[in-house]
């Protein structure tokens, strides 16, 4: 239990805000897309959004080899991939920030597999159409794997939805 006075009279500690694991797996079901945050080959921090596939305690991704995250993550795999309740009509304010590594893939075994995965994640009107936009030569799937610290914040959890109400 949360300290009642957590939310209304501050936010400092957040210590116990977290997501409850059956709320952790409702996030990862209903949102599709993650923020990645990487070490840019430019020097400066990078972000990008994307849509995701959650599989074996798995994230997977996909990008065309080339574009800066993508070769960035080939010079250092090491990403946080963040993933919130935008969108998704779940109540409160709810993310997960979760430390990773990530492996460029582009075997046809994998491919094969992830295109029909992804586009059924994504519910895309036209999977086949959808499938051969994806299937190009440049193209990448990131095998993402949890690899050390993961965070998580619940709003629900905190008197006033964490906003003093």
């Amino acid at each position: 239990m949360t300290d009642p006075r957590l939310g209304v009279e501050d936010i400092e500690d957040l210590r116990g805000t977290g997501l409850i694991p059956a709320d952790l797996a409702e996030l990862y079901t209903l949102a599709t897309e993650c923020t990645v945050a990487y070490h840019s080959r430019t020097g400066w921090p990078g972000g990008v959004r994307m849509s995701y596939l959650r599989r074996d305690g798995r994230f997977w991704l996909t990008a065309v080899a080339g574009r800066d995250h993508v070769e960035s993550l080939r010079a250092d795999p090491r990403l946080t991939v963040v993933v919130d309740n935008s969108g998704t009509g779940l109540p409160g304010r709810r993310m997960v920030a979760v430390q990773a590594t990530a492996t460029l893939r582009t075997d046809r075994g994998v491919k094969d597999w992830f295109y029909p995965a992804f586009a059924a994640r994504l519910h895309v009107a036209d999977p086949a159409a959808f499938i051969r936009l994806l299937d190009s030569p440049r193209r990448v799937v990131l095998e993402v794997l949890p690899a050390g610290r993961q965070v998580s914040h619940d709003s629900r959890r905190i008197g006033g939805d964490g906003r003093g109400g």
